[in-house]
Order: structure tokens, then sequence, then C-alpha cells
């Protein structure tokens, strides 16, 4: 079973003394939960669980067409490697990892998503940890949850926080790969964001990773497995 980064047994990580865990059905799933003095984000929270009750990516079961590509083609030193998939949403990604022998820690900010997820991870006994946090303000996430040197791969599929890479790589082994793809600034008629602030400039991704070794990077418009197309940066990277 995956666990959150100094947590113990029975107790939500990063929780204050007293409080109550909020992960109602899960015997896999940790979750860190932040009290009135050190909250999520409400908004955010609000706006993406509205999504998921209402049913968003419902229909978005299928893993990243980048990740499904680049996983058999890469080499992993541990026998049970462990991965972070960041912005998980429902959790299309951690699902495939776990699926293939992958610890994965899956962080989002919406409990709905992971109440989801949970389900999925009960279901099939699949090593997944959930973990709530708000990934756009340092203050309000668990301050280990990028421990140095933990993982063996990380995962941030079409979640804009380009700051957050420098953590991702500090959090990966020697060795370990990182896989990035996000939605590219466009004028075409693509799925996603209308709004560039969600959107990353041609090149940025690219310019993030100094100091690991591009194993891949594309930009452009690919045909997603649902039929539809997106404008993406799309990375692969290893440290060294």
């Amino acid at each position: 079973m995956g666990t959150v980064p100094g947590s113990v047994p029975g107790t939500v990580p990063g929780s204050v003394p007293g409080s109550v865990p909020i992960c109602r059905l899960c015997r896999l799933c940790r979750w860190t939960w932040w009290t009135a003095d050190n909250k999520v984000s409400q908004a955010d929270r609000d706006k993406w669980n509205a999504r998921y009750r209402e049913g968003a990516y419902a229909a978005r079961t299928h893993p990243s067409a980048l990740l499904a590509e680049w996983l058999p083609k890469l080499e992993f030193r541990e026998t049970h490697p462990r991965a972070i998939d960041v912005g998980c949403g429902t959790g299309r990604n951690a699902i495939y990892l776990a699926r293939r022998g992958w610890q994965v820690d899956a962080v989002d900010v919406s409990e709905v998503a992971l109440d989801q997820l949970s389900e999925t991870a009960n279901a099939e006994s699949l090593p997944i940890t959930c973990i709530q946090a708000d990934l756009e303000d340092a203050a309000h996430r668990p301050a280990d949850l990028f421990t140095a040197d933990r993982y063996d791969l990380a995962v941030m599929a079409r979640y804009t926080n380009l700051p957050l890479i420098d953590k991702l790589k500090g959090a990966l082994k020697a060795g370990g790969y990182l896989i990035v793809e996000e939605h590219l600034v466009t004028e075409a008629d693509v799925v996603g964001p209308r709004s560039p602030q969600f959107r990353v400039a041609p090149g940025a991704l690219r310019d993030t990773v100094a100091g690991l070794d591009i194993v891949a990077y594309r930009e452009g418009i690919v045909n997603d497995p649902d039929g539809r197309c997106a404008a993406l940066a799309q990375l692969v990277a290893r440290k060294p």
C-alpha cells in the first residue's frame, strides 16, 4: 500500500491533532486535509468539485497517449517503482500505472474526483494513495509532498503549473523520468481551456527542465484517443 511521506498508518498526514479524516471510502488511500487555519483554496475546490459532480471528463478513462506510448520504452531500476501523478483528476493515469504494478501518489484539489478514484482503487485493490492538496500555493500543500529523490516517475498531464516542475525534478530519483503534457497556446479550434492563462507558450515547457536530459519533446496538434484534436506541448525527460 502506498502512503504519504511521513504518514502514520491510521492517520491523515498534515492534519491538525484531533481533526477527522474525510476519506470515507478507501482502504488504500490516505488524504491530506487542511482545516480552517490552513485550508485549500475554497474557490478552486468548489469549482472542480462542481465539474466532477456534473460528470466532467467521465468519458475520458484512457490514459494520456504520451504516457501509454513512452512507459514501455523506459527503463526503471526499482522492482516496485513509485510514481506521482499531479493534477490527477479522477486518476486515469494513476490507474493505468497502478494496473501495471506501480505504487502511485495521486494529487488533486478535488475530493469529489478523489472519491471517484478511490472507488476504482478499492474495487481493484490498486496501490494508489490519494492526496488532496492545492498545488497552486506552497502554503496549502503538505511540506513533505515533494520529498527529494522519492519517485521513479512524475506525471503532469494537462495541468498548467510550470513552476511546479522544479519541485517534481527534485522529487525524482537519479535515473527517474518526468512525463509532462500541457495545452499549447494556439489559434486552432481544439479542446481545452480557452484562456491562454491555462496554456503554455511555444518552448516554455522545454525551458523549465534545465538539468534534465530530454528524451523526447514535441509541440503541435495531436488527435486524442477519443477523436478530438488538442494543441499540446509534450515532454519526456530523465534525471541524470
